[in-house]
């Protein structure tokens, strides 16, 4: 089976390239590859290379496939997993395999430290170790896109399980947060924070009572407000706040007087920002949790944290970098059940268009890039399909699917695209 896919080389060296898969072995799956989304770790192990620490050292002679937020159907199942899969069931993979048995050991992720397994290919052979850690799992939802982007979901899921607070009298933590409490979304309407938003307003065993969702951006406040509105979250029991702190004398006390002087139990950063760190470590009321999800570049990243509070006060500070196989899981059992992540994805493109866009991620405004792997397009914002249509009868037919749709991506415009592409 020959495949197409973009691997990586050195620093910045990522190449399209057309190549011989080799035969399955017993223990392995063929599978075919429809839809990754581009992660901004996928910058990272580009611009790093070998020093990115799930890369192999010897990629310059055994180059791996980049992308690990991905979803397709399986083509050949070997013997071993014949009881557990079929050709033709729909997949996504949790790529944190945490299992030794890989090219780098414990942090060896399917993305990054593969030779034949890894988003941006239009065929993969997934290896056993993804199978026997169960990793390997199923989507029964519509479409291919929400399976991929059920990774970064699953990295918010794991965020918000990791927080935790105190029980009085004892030193036991409750993971989680604080049911019916107040929480503040920092740097909020980048697409994680996006995906934040849209699980807390769908989560149906634990809510906050207040959610306040902080940017600087008001035209992506807006947006975000407009896919995920105050009225929804009322009708959910949640007291939902969008506030630009660049318009803020004092983002600090302004913050604290909408939780009603209290402070905040859940603060969760989405920006690697040092002011935007140390506000959410002072908006923090007792026992609160600051969870520093944005991973910085810089290793040397820092920023003031309060320790009179700490000591006082029990604030506290938690952080995750992906999620488990269970949050995976959660994650997938949502779409399934309808939570569409579409608001997420604000471009898409097919497998000539990753090289360009993931060397330059951190400068392409907007959310999700959702790549369709067995199309050429080049990398193109939803907004833009309109004026293409004027020329192109397939941008136009998508434009009309995703006005349909509030100007979001669909399974429609997915099954369209793939069809007519």
């Amino acid at each position: 089976m020959k495949t197409k896919a973009i691997r990586l080389y050195g620093k910045k060296d990522l190449r399209l390239e057309e190549f011989e898969l080799p035969q399955i072995k017993d223990d392995e799956i063929l599978a075919k590859v429809v839809s990754d989304s581009l992660c901004m770790s996928s910058y990272k192990a580009s611009t790093q290379a070998t020093d990115h620490k799930r890369i192999p050292n010897d990629v310059a002679e055994n180059p791996i496939i980049i992308g690990h937020e991905f979803a397709g159907e399986l083509v050949e199942v070997g013997s071993k997993w014949a009881s557990q899969f079929k050709a033709g069931d729909k997949f996504s993979i949790q790529p944190a395999l945490n299992y030794e048995d890989g090219p780098v050991g414990i942090l060896s992720a399917p993305g990054y430290s593969y030779q034949y397994i890894g988003g941006d290919a239009t065929y993969v052979i997934i290896p056993r170790e993804v199978m026997e850690h169960n990793c390997l799992l199923a989507y029964k939802g519509e479409g291919y896109y929400p399976a991929s982007l059920a990774e970064p979901l699953s990295c918010v899921i794991g965020a918000i399980h990791a927080n935790y607070h105190l029980t009085p009298g004892s030193y036991v933590h409750k993971m989680d947060i604080v049911p019916d409490g107040k929480m503040a979304i920092l740097a909020g309407v980048g697409p994680m924070g996006l995906a934040a938003i849209n699980y807390v307003l769908l989560r149906e065993d634990r809510r906050p009572s207040l959610c306040v969702v902080t940017d600087v951006d008001q035209t992506r406040l807006d947006r975000a407000a407009t896919l995920y509105t105050v009225e929804f979250a009322a009708s959910k029991g949640i007291d939902l706040h969008y506030v630009n702190t660049s318009t803020m004398q004092n983002p600090v006390e302004e913050l604290r007087a909408i939780s009603g002087g209290v402070g905040y139990n859940d603060v969760f950063v989405f920006a690697p920002v040092k002011p935007v760190v140390e506000q959410a470590d002072a908006i923090l009321g007792f026992d609160g949790c600051l969870n520093f999800f944005a991973g910085p570049s810089d290793p040397n990243f820092s920023a003031m944290v309060n320790f009179y509070n700490v000591h006082y006060g029990y604030t506290h500070v938690a952080g995750t970098s992906g999620g488990n196989t269970d949050d995976m899981i959660e994650a997938l059992d949502l779409m399934s059940k309808g939570l569409d992540p579409a608001g997420l994805v604000t471009h898409i493109g097919g497998l000539n268009a990753v090289i360009e866009a993931t060397n330059h991620l951190p400068e392409i405004p907007g959310g999700k890039k959702l790549i369709y792997t067995h199309i050429e397009m080049p990398l193109t914002p939803i907004v833009d399909f309109a004026k293409l249509g004027e020329t192109n009868e397939v941008f136009k037919q998508l434009a009309a699917i995703c006005d349909k749709n509030q100007g979001l991506w669909s399974v429609e415009a997915e099954a369209y695209l793939l069809a007519n592409m």
